[in-house]
């Protein structure tokens, strides 16, 4: 059989609790179905009509969507083919995730509240998290940016702003001690919470509340400063990355370079 290459269908590496789905161009209808975990994704080109339960929704370009897990949908065409991007998290997960955001107990998991939307901020998100999950093997790095994701639905804005206000500094200074005497190691936010006694969700607020970085910002930034005393101090760019805990040496050029605006070739050539 022929493959189809207008649709892509993968696993994420780093999250495989996360399915990713993409159309470019497609012109395939749906008909009314559901999904066992939480969709959600964009559209990136074209107009389609988006049936949910009994809410129906013209949606375009630009337009962010949501599904709940066991709400029966579909989302066809209107005219011509269509480009979108969806997303597939398990409902436990998120279950969890929202348990940590809001202290709630007693149910499996709240469900979303908007069908769809064409705020500017969701997409970018969205687009971001997309384009991380196709290449990130880190999940640090994949599961902040999912979180952030869902931050924007569950919490309101008043809520997010007061979710660090009462911190433990002892507990964030743990993080940040472990983050720079493990620097080569990819710490997951699980790892992270177990030593710090903080939920994942809290702990990422709380340790950009004091730092002014998420955790693995934080590492990126910390990494490249040991880099640059590597480079000066004349060794190969390979042998660093892999040291470091890049994911090879690409990765470590393409952070070193958005950081300090010239490549590590470059910066280890004034020395």
């Amino acid at each position: 059989m022929a493959q189809d290459h207008t649709l892509l269908l993968k696993q994420s590496q780093a999250l495989p609790f996360v399915v990713m789905r993409r159309a470019d161009h497609s012109s395939a209808c749906y008909h009314t179905h559901s999904h066992d975990e939480f969709s959600f994704g964009v559209i990136d080109g074209g107009e389609a009509d988006y049936l949910n339960m009994k809410h129906k929704n013209h949606i375009g370009t630009g337009h962010t969507v949501t599904i709940n897990p066991g709400d029966a949908h579909s989302c066809n065409p209107k005219c011509g083919d269509w480009s979108y991007r969806m997303l597939f998290v398990d409902a436990v997960w998120v279950g969890t995730l929202q348990q940590e955001m809001l202290n709630c107990t007693g149910v499996d998991y709240l469900p979303f509240t908007q069908l769809c939307n064409h705020d500017a901020q969701s997409y970018q998100v969205f687009s971001q998290l997309f384009s991380t999950l196709l290449v990130e093997t880190n999940p640090l790095v994949a599961e902040s940016l999912l979180i952030q994701f869902f931050e924007l639905y569950f919490l309101s804005a008043d809520a997010r702003n007061n979710v660090s206000k009462k911190i433990d500094t002892s507990q964030i200074k743990q993080v940040k001690e472990l983050i720079g005497d493990q620097l080569e190691k990819n710490i997951s936010l699980d790892e992270f919470s177990e030593h710090c006694g903080l939920s994942r969700y809290h702990l990422i607020r709380s340790f950009k509340q004091m730092y002014g970085q998420s955790p693995h910002a934080f590492q990126l930034d910390q990494r490249i400063k040991k880099a640059k005393l590597l480079l000066q101090k004349g060794i190969s760019i390979v042998e660093i990355a892999n040291t470091l805990g890049f994911a090879d040496q690409s990765h470590f050029q393409r952070n070193f370079k958005k950081r300090l605006a010239i490549t590590p070739k470059q910066y280890q050539g004034f020395f």
